[in-house]
């Protein structure tokens, strides 16, 4: 585990007392499906799971592991909600009855007064009207998966054939919007579209519609198929700054299609911009109201910009659990349903050494950062770079996120200090 020889065992030890009486929140995030699509995106970091040596393979989860599933998740939840996430691969491909077979069992093992939500993360491209039918009467949230205007989004989300998807997930957005069913965008950015900043928020939110954003970077590691985070050499680890730390260089830390880190920040920038002089109070973009939520002294709402981590575990296709979607590797497994609770999975150890590890392995170049507490390193799947000082650990997004906050930190906290009571 990351940061595991610097951590000591009583540290992280859960008493029994606590696991039993304190009120426990943690979050699963689904693949039903494995890494199972029926498209072929470039950047996918998650197709590659079917091959990964000692990986959970392929295959679709069976009625008794989605049993033990929901059953397992909303008993180990003592919280008054419990949140259902539903990704990949592509959910949709288990079709609508398996989803009914989920509503079903959550109504069967839901406790007095506990709200069960879901969400879906998809492509868009299966979506029907009776998915819409089924989706609204059950009050499920859509993650709608598009980046952009035509011309960006059909740049690296095509199906299996190469075939472009822009009016199938157009389409589903328009069908979403006609059946009332509550969604929100998720945009990749990624080499090709971060350059346009404008163009993609104009198009979600004037063409589309969409008043929900968020937006997620893809930064990928040159063998991130095979290699897990955090078991790279860090002595092969390129500087910050390097012609190594840049997407288009053939000896690159990262894959040709990463975002580069000085346009991610400038991509960052602008959306900001345009959600202040249109959209604040109508428009929620994920990274704009978060940085605004954590100067007015509340978590973040996203776990890249969190302290810690580890909190919000995948489940995968066998019952098989993981650290994280993106730690879905063997050196990071946590164990199967069938045979231990997600709850003590999620409060064991291994996983609070896991999601300590993100604040405790950072290097000294971030503790001395004025930006500290609006970034916490970002995420530790990306920490690709060496500081100046040569010590390894630095986000890849650095220079990109300082840019952005220094950019944007002394009006978020303009704004915090006028919303305050």
């Amino acid at each position: 585990m990351p940061g595991s020889d610097r951590l000591t065992p009583d540290k992280y030890h859960i008493p029994q007392w606590l696991g039993d009486r304190a009120v426990r929140r943690f979050h699963v995030m689904a693949k039903p499906a494995g890494s199972a699509c029926n498209l072929d995106c470039a950047y996918c970091f998650y197709l590659s799971k079917e091959t990964l040596p000692g990986g959970p393979g392929g295959g679709h989860m069976g009625d008794e592991v989605l049993e033990r599933f929901v059953r397992d998740y909303i008993q180990g939840v003592t919280g008054d909600e419990v949140v259902f996430s539903w990704q990949g691969g592509e959910p949709t491909l288990l079709g609508l009855e398996f989803f009914r077979k989920v509503v079903t069992l959550q109504k069967r093992y839901a406790k007095p007064g506990q709200r069960i939500q879901n969400d879906l993360q998809t492509n868009g491209t299966l979506l029907d009207e009776d998915w819409a039918e089924f989706l609204k009467e059950n009050r499920f949230l859509v993650g709608l998966s598009i980046d952009g205007p035509r011309d960006v989004h059909d740049h690296y989300r095509v199906t299996k054939r190469g075939a472009p998807t822009f009016d199938a997930v157009y389409a589903a957005a328009r069908m979403l919007q006609r059946h009332g069913v509550r969604f929100n965008t998720l945009t990749c950015v990624h080499r090709f579209n971060a350059s346009r900043p404008l163009d993609v928020y104009r198009f979600l939110r004037r063409e589309l519609g969409a008043s929900y954003l968020q937006f997620i970077p893809i930064v990928e590691f040159r063998g991130f198929e095979t290699t897990p985070p955090q078991n790279w050499d860090p002595q092969r680890l390129p500087g910050v700054g390097t012609p190594q730390a840049k997407p288009d260089h053939p000896d690159s830390v990262v894959t040709p299609w990463s975002v580069d880190a000085e346009e991610y920040g400038h991509f960052l920038s602008r959306v900001w911009d345009e959600w202040l002089a249109r959209d604040v109070g109508k428009v929620l973009v994920n990274f704009c109201e978060t940085l605004v939520a954590q100067h007015m002294g509340v978590p973040s709402q996203i776990c890249i910009y969190s302290e810690f981590c580890g909190k919000a575990v995948a489940i995968e296709h066998d019952g098989s659990v993981y650290a994280c979607d993106h730690y879905v590797y063997p050196a990071y497994g946590l164990g199967n349903i069938s045979e231990r609770s997600l709850g003590d999975m999620v409060f064991s150890p291994e996983q609070v050494r896991f999601g300590y590890a993100k604040s405790d392995v950072l290097p000294a170049y971030c503790r001395r950062c004025d930006f500290l507490s609006d970034c916490w390193g970002e995420c530790p799947k990306n920490r690709l770079l060496r500081t100046p000082d040569g010590e390894p650990g630095l986000n890849y997004l650095c220079p990109g996120l300082k840019r952005f906050f220094a950019h944007a930190v002394p009006t978020a906290r303009r704004m915090a200090e006028k919303a305050r009571p």
